[in-house]
């Protein structure tokens, strides 16, 4: 079933992938946006420590011709997740929900007044009109390395679960944020078990000295094996030249699992839509 206006939600979850890991989300007159990152080609992204890496596409919207926003979900504070364009031209009254790291920050140092610091399994609530969606922050780890890990900005992965302000959820949305596959994502499994499509950062980002800290193809299908939702979206591929995993080494995994049917073919630029129970998400150009 559609939305049955530009206010009631139904049973449909619109998605607009700009590029890297930011996608913007509509149900019903309910919008988000995830991860903003808006520097244009050939821009540099600071990813600390000295460390720069150079932005290879163009994002598909500029942060001034954004719809009004409910609120933004921030994985964590890392400049190709959040940006010097994003930071400057985005409302600063804007809910955004993120880590408590990064939630700190944003409002003492940028000026961020709606910051929200979501602990691991805790959630807030964003509305608008008669749609609602509940954000709860999951586990995520940017390292394999205990050291590595510990001089990487926090990450949190989210589950988004949409439906009407007085009704039950109908669509659920896992973003999985710049995070490695590892034990501690099975439980998401047991506490969200029917989620209706993951939105996977793959990319394989590779530092210097050889530290992979985002996952890698085979990585991303075996978390979606994991996990079992029933669309994936793959995002955060080829867009900054420290991503050395492209997209074909992910739907080589996908095919080889089984796992193929399920993903949403919807590129950089072009949106898709997401109906509750059984079939496939449609997608289409920008």
């Amino acid at each position: 079933m559609a939305m049955n206006s530009d206010d009631t939600p139904g049973d449909a979850l619109d998605l607009h992938f700009v590029g890297n890991a930011t996608v913007l989300l509509r149900y019903g007159g309910l919008t988000l946006l995830t991860d903003p990152n808006f520097l244009h080609r050939g821009q540099y992204a600071y990813l600390g420590y000295g460390l720069l890496s150079r932005r290879l596409t163009e994002p598909a919207v500029d942060p001034r011709d954004l719809p009004r926003l409910d609120g933004i979900v921030l994985s964590h504070l890392h400049g190709d997740h959040w940006d010097r364009r994003a930071r400057r031209l985005l409302d600063h009254t804007v809910p955004v929900l993120t880590t408590p790291h990064a939630a700190r920050r944003l409002r003492v140092v940028h000026g961020f007044s709606r910051t929200a610091g979501l602990r691991t399994w805790h959630g807030l609530t964003l509305r608008h009109g008669d749609a609602r969606v509940r954000v709860t922050a999951l586990p995520g780890r940017h390292a394999g390395n205990r050291v590595l890990n510990g001089l990487l900005p926090p990450v949190m992965g989210s589950m988004l679960e949409f439906g009407p302000a007085r009704g039950p959820v109908r669509l659920r949305l896992y973003v999985t944020g710049d995070t490695l596959v590892h034990d501690g994502l099975d439980e998401i499994a047991r506490r969200f078990p029917t989620a209706d499509l993951a939105v996977l950062h793959l990319g394989g980002t590779r530092l210097p000295g050889g530290f992979v800290v985002t996952m890698d193809g085979a990585q991303g299908a075996e978390l979606a094996r994991r996990l079992d939702p029933r669309l994936i979206l793959p995002v955060h591929y080829g867009d900054y030249t420290v991503m050395r995993s492209p997209l074909s080494a992910f739907l080589a995994e996908t095919e080889a699992l089984g796992l193929a049917g399920r993903v949403v073919h919807c590129g950089h630029g072009q949106r898709a839509r997401v109906t509750a129970g059984r079939g496939a998400a449609t997608a289409s150009g920008g």
